[in-house]
C-alpha cells in the first residue's frame, strides 16, 4: 500500500483580479492566464511572494494577496525554474497552455497566506 505523493509547497503573489476568479473555482484551481501574460509564474519562497503581493499589487490593485498551495512533487519538478534576480527568487514557469494540467496536480486548496491594503 502506498501512502499519498510527495508535494512541493508553492506561493503566488497576487490582486483581487486574479484571485477572485480562484475563490469562484472553490479554490482548487488558478484561472485562465490572460493574453498578456502567457506564463502563469508562481515562486518557490514566500518571501519573494511576500515582498511582490505587498509592493507591486497593492500599488497597481489596491491589494496584494500571499497565497499558498501544494502540487504533486513529480509534476511540480517538470516545471521549468526561472531565476527572477538572485538565488533566493525562483520560478517555476508553466506555460498559458498548459495551467490546466497544472491546476489538475495541485493538491488541496489554496490558501490566501498573507493580505495587504
Amino acid at each position: 500500500m502506498t501512502g499519498p505523493r510527495p508535494t512541493t509547497t508553492l506561493w503566488r503573489p497576487t490582486g483581487p483580479r486574479e484571485l477572485d476568479p480562484v475563490h469562484e473555482l472553490d479554490r482548487r484551481a488558478w484561472p485562465p492566464r490572460p493574453p498578456e501574460q502567457p506564463v502563469f509564474r508562481p515562486v518557490l519562497n514566500e518571501d519573494y511572494a511576500i515582498r511582490i503581493a505587498r509592493d507591486w499589487n497593492v500599488k497597481r490593485d489596491g491589494a496584494g494577496f500571499g497565497t499558498r498551495f501544494d502540487v504533486d512533487s513529480e509534476f511540480a519538478g517538470r516545471c521549468p525554474v526561472q531565476l527572477a534576480g538572485g538565488e533566493t527568487i525562483v520560478e517555476p514557469w508553466v506555460p498559458a497552455e498548459e495551467l490546466d494540467e497544472f491546476n489538475a496536480h495541485t493538491v488541496g486548496t489554496i490558501r490566501v497566506v498573507h493580505e495587504f491594503r
